[in-house]
């Protein structure tokens, strides 16, 4: 098996497998402490995830720090091995690549942290940050032609060409996040994971570095996995959504279905807390949830969100919802009472709690 790095000659064509995909991933902890005597706790970050990446498709992940999701994306990129399940790239199981094939699939997929001050090293220039891939993977650009290769990557991503021998220190936040984003693609990867990569910067430069990402994609033909708080960011960024809750899915579907009618109830309340910036869609009411997440670690039966949900009935504390199809369509909820939430239902504990101005 050899994972080449040849598109589709029609952009249009769809290929025999996606480009990723993973079939009921889990990523497991053992705590340390021991009570009772011989039984070691086990959190679960990542528990049964599915997901599918296509060619050119940007899929975004959405849910509260602490659900999986940057788990999820080490997992992707390599940095963490699943406890169980299969991560495919192309078809083919990446646990299963030795050689020079594995070393081929991780100069695939390649990932863009969230913090662009403590990612990079200050102690070395941008030209040896965005050329260190080179120094890795010594076969892709000759050593007398990489800094010029530098060069380009650096104009491609908004930067001036001649500050290659510049440090860190000495730019902005949002030009700190470009490098990052120049070392990311340096290898010319079929997939970027993306952590939370404007978190950390200003609202002013977040849209600079999402158009930049979004020119990138089509000039480069990239897939995106995209994992964002800000809910608007994610709706113009991704094709697809995933809505994560303490290591589950809970709610997935082509994001424009799933932001105009959620079918579960915590996508619901996360709609409702991101601010409406377009003057013709009207606010969605506030709903505030009561309570913290319960703790990952245990297997307790039925629903994870009935704690904190205002629809639930008993059954939600017995039956644990699968993820199921909304409606006839793609969009899947893990929810017994989906439809009810697509139709505005309220549930047997009545009204949602409202934020009161």
């Amino acid at each position: 098996m050899t994972v080449t790095d040849v598109r589709p000659a029609d952009p249009a064509a769809k290929p025999v497998a996606p480009l990723l995909e993973l079939r009921d991933v889990t990523r497991h902890y053992k705590t340390g402490r021991r009570f009772p005597a011989g039984h070691r706790s086990v959190v679960r970050a990542v528990d049964g995830v599915d997901l599918t990446i296509g060619h050119r498709e940007s899929v975004g992940v959405v849910g509260e720090s602490g659900c999986g999701k940057s788990t999820l994306a080490r997992i992707v990129v390599g940095l963490e091995q699943p406890s169980e399940g299969q991560v495919l790239f192309e078809g083919h199981d990446v646990a299963e690549l030795r050689g020079v094939d594995r070393r081929e699939w991780r100069r695939q997929v390649q990932l863009v942290f969230q913090d662009p001050y403590s990612s990079l090293d200050p102690r070395m220039t941008v030209g040896e940050l965005v050329g260190e891939p080179f120094e890795i993977h010594d076969d892709v650009v000759p050593r007398n032609k990489r800094r010029a290769r530098v060069q380009e990557l650096l104009e491609l991503v908004g930067l001036n060409a001649g500050h290659v021998d510049r440090y860190p220190h000495e730019f902005s936040g949002g030009q700190r996040q470009r490098i990052g984003i120049a070392r990311g693609i340096a290898l010319s990867p079929r997939l970027l994971v993306c952590d939370e990569p404007v978190s950390a910067l200003d609202v002013s430069v977040r849209a600079q570095v999402i158009n930049l990402l979004l020119d990138l994609q089509e000039e480069l033909g990239l897939s995106y996995l995209f994992i964002a708080h800000d809910l608007q960011i994610v709706r113009h960024v991704s094709n697809r959504l995933l809505t994560m809750y303490l290591g589950k899915v809970v709610e997935t579907g082509e994001v424009t279905r799933v932001y105009d009618r959620p079918a579960h109830p915590y996508t619901k309340a996360l709609l409702s807390a991101a601010p409406e910036l377009r003057a013709d869609r009207p606010g969605r009411d506030r709903i505030l949830l009561q309570g913290d997440p319960p703790s990952p670690i245990g297997t307790e039966p039925g629903c994870r969100f009935r704690s904190r949900c205002w629809m639930a009935q008993d059954v939600c504390a017995e039956v644990a919802p699968d993820l199921s199809p909304v409606g006839g369509t793609d969009q899947l909820s893990r929810c017994h009472f989906r439809e009810d939430v697509v139709d505005g239902g309220r549930g047997p504990r009545g009204r949602p709690h409202r934020h009161t101005p």
